[in-house]
């Protein structure tokens, strides 16, 4: 048997056992099952160590992304361009290598849209620094940060400036007042409401817009539903997260991943 799963707090929401067990059926990977497991930042170091030589991968979420580092043997360049890392996979000494698949989730996840050269990301967590980092490998140049923290979202324009890009912090009370192209939400549900409700007085100069809200249970979320009042189009987290669970089963098993498989498991879960 080997083993794979998904650690973070809280972890009863995540949709990657869906994924990867969807992924492991369609593949014909009877030998590989993946769980998920409750985990603190404070229990992670300790939780790894007892992992035996079954275990060949493991999924981080919150509050994990920047713990991990304390069990990494090697950290990849996206997860040290980040200072996020969401994969560690098992490698041939039984050491862990650390990667962050969230850039490619949502590169892949944006492919195709237009943004004119700019975008918005609202937050300034480990997710928006690996927004910054996909934003800039999609050519954005030009990226407004807007969040509560101000040292925080400073290390957001860090990544950008190391990628290539260029941004510039505003209050998070202020996202709406600087029209972009394409706009990518990080916050959680509960901030959801008051940054949706800025668009109700400035929304009507994101209409044509694009938005990606990282958030992809009880959708949609107000955000969404209030920047789809205004004309934008609405990408759930869904996308973002079946292209890096696609990028973790990679790594994990060296199989390709079936994408529509996970997609439609995904959906399904979801009730879309």
């Amino acid at each position: 048997m080997l083993n794979a799963a998904v650690l973070g707090q809280p972890i009863a929401h995540s949709l990657s056992p869906v994924l990867h067990e969807a992924g492991y059926r369609t593949r014909g990977l009877t030998q590989w099952r993946y769980a998920a497991h409750e985990v603190g930042a404070d229990d992670l170091v300790g939780f790894v160590a007892g992992l035996d030589g079954t275990w060949r991968g493991l999924s981080l979420t919150m509050p994990l992304k920047e713990a991990a580092f304390d069990v990494a043997d090697s950290v990849g360049e996206t997860a040290r361009l980040s200072r996020s890392i969401n994969t560690l996979v098992r490698n041939k000494d039984l050491g862990w290598d650390a990667h962050n698949t969230d850039i490619a989730g949502i590169a892949k996840a944006l492919e195709g849209v237009d943004h004119s050269g700019s975008a918005t990301i609202i937050g300034s967590g480990a997710t928006a620094r690996s927004a910054a980092a996909a934003l800039a490998a999609l050519g954005v140049q030009e990226v407004v940060v807007a969040a509560r923290n101000d040292r925080a979202a400073s290390e957001v324009v860090d990544v950008l400036a190391a990628s290539g890009s260029s941004g510039r912090v505003v209050g998070l009370e202020h996202w709406a007042d600087v029209p972009t192209r394409l706009v990518v939400s990080t916050v959680p549900r509960e901030a959801s409401y008051p940054v949706g409700e800025l668009l109700h007085e400035t929304g009507s100069r994101f209409s044509g817009a694009t938005l990606l809200d990282v958030i992809y249970e009880d959708w949609p979320t107000p955000l969404a539903r209030d920047a789809n009042r205004v004309g934008m189009t609405i990408l759930s987290g869904l996308e973002m997260l079946v292209h890096q669970a696609a990028e973790q089963f990679d790594l994990f098993t060296g199989k390709r991943a079936p994408l529509a498989e996970m997609f439609a498991a995904g959906r399904e879960a979801l009730g879309l």
